[in-house]
């Protein structure tokens, strides 16, 4: 049996954050391509909308399974299992024709793509010390960040050369090559992903749901998730038309500020692991910790709807990087807070049921959002709403979790 060396353990997880980057380019890859799409079908924004809240209501019940499934498959079978799904349902796109073909591809891609974040979970619970995970989150997320800042650039010419059909095969394809790549390092490897963490009190009856719904620690994590989820996938589906439609953007121009927005995502969540981790190393408890980062992440978020009153583009961009950065280090501090306090044969299904909770709320907000830009009501009453979430969210988490405590 082979051991998992440090080198190796960083490797593992690296490739599966790069099958990560192409599992979360083909949700919101739509909004770049909108307009070609629009074309194709005559979509309107409403029409829009409502294809990103099929999309996520499809990945939010898959969840709920998914979580299950991962805890318990491990770690390897998961990853062939997810990987091989959501890059056959990516590449599907290449064969829809008309728009409830496409409907039904994005349905299967939200689906399938929902045993990326408990899988994500599970390995670093699985390769890495506690004291290790927030960093690893972090590292994890930035490489994801780091992916989908190119995003903006190489899609409009895959696009261009190929359709957008033939850019979201590619995603496909390239699902396939990291998950071949992946398996040649994990061979020999026998991951220890159903021992016990600790005296942690989570009773089990065999159920997939039954006790963990019991937990009030559970319903902390997961309102959490979905109250601030709601503002990251209001930006994943909306943010391009955003430029769009306040600095008249083409495609091709949207690279850049798209760009500054996923790199302020990756620098956000890369700096949200350093400083947790060297804050423990420090001494500081864990509550202390995971609560502070949380609280920071949220203020930065608040002057958000400030940027309507803004007439420069660079500002605004710098903004909505601050605004991205502010949802990763948030989000970071809930996943490392899951590894905490839930015992590792349940992580998944934590981590599966917060993701739910947090894509169905991104899943509400898609058809309100198209509703409201029909109406002419503009971005304000929507960026009130994000500017306030995280806050909202972490009041809700603090409430009914005043002391985060690993046992």
């Amino acid at each position: 049996m082979k051991v998992i060396t440090p080198q190796l353990r960083w490797t593992l997880f690296g490739l599966l954050c790069v099958a990560g980057i192409f599992n979360a380019m083909d949700r919101p890859i739509i909004a770049i391509l909108k307009p070609d799409m629009s074309a194709d079908f005559g979509w309107t924004d409403e029409d829009f909308g409502n294809l990103a809240f099929v999309t996520q209501m499809a990945a939010a019940f898959s969840f709920l399974f998914t979580g299950w499934l991962v805890d318990k498959l491990g770690v390897r079978r998961s990853m062939i299992a997810g990987v091989t799904t959501w890059s056959f349902a990516a590449m599907a796109h290449g064969w829809a024709i008309t728009a409830w073909q496409v409907v039904g591809a994005r349905i299967g891609l939200g689906a399938t793509e929902a045993v990326q974040t408990p899988l994500t979970i599970k390995t670093v619970a699985t390769l890495f010390p506690p004291d290790k995970r927030s960093f690893a989150f972090g590292v994890g997320t930035a490489i994801a960040g780091l992916g989908t800042i190119g995003m903006p650039f190489f899609i409009p010419i895959l696009a261009a050369e190929m359709g957008w059909r033939g850019a979201l095969v590619f995603g496909g394809v390239a699902g396939f090559v990291t998950l071949a790549l992946w398996l040649w390092f994990a061979r020999g490897i026998r991951f220890d992903d159903g021992a016990e963490d600790g005296q942690r009190d989570f009773s089990d009856d065999g159920a997939p749901y039954g006790p963990i719904l019991m937990e009030r620690r559970t319903w902390a994590i997961v309102v959490a998730k979905a109250i601030s989820d709601s503002t990251w996938w209001l930006m994943g589906f909306w943010l391009a038309d955003f430029y769009r439609k306040t600095f008249n953007l083409t495609t091709e121009e949207l690279a850049v500020p798209l760009a500054i927005a996923f790199l302020g995502s990756g620098a956000g969540a890369l700096f949200a692991g350093w400083i947790s981790t060297r804050l423990l190393e420090s001494g500081w408890s864990v509550n202390r910790v995971r609560k502070t980062v949380m609280l920071v992440s949220a203020l930065i978020v608040t002057p958000l709807p400030f940027v309507l009153q803004l007439n420069s583009f660079w500002p605004v961009a710098i903004m909505m990087g601050v605004v991205m950065a502010g949802h990763q280090g948030f989000s970071l501090s809930i996943f490392s807070t899951i590894t905490d306090v839930v015992p590792r044969t349940k992580v998944g299904r934590v981590t599966a049921f917060g993701a739910f909770m947090g894509n169905i709320g991104g899943a509400l907000i898609q058809p309100v959002t198209g509703a409201v830009l029909t109406a002419g009501l503009g971005f304000m009453p929507l960026f009130i709403f994000a500017a306030s979430s995280y806050l909202l969210a972490l009041a809700w988490l603090h409430m009914l979790l005043p002391n985060i405590q690993r046992s």
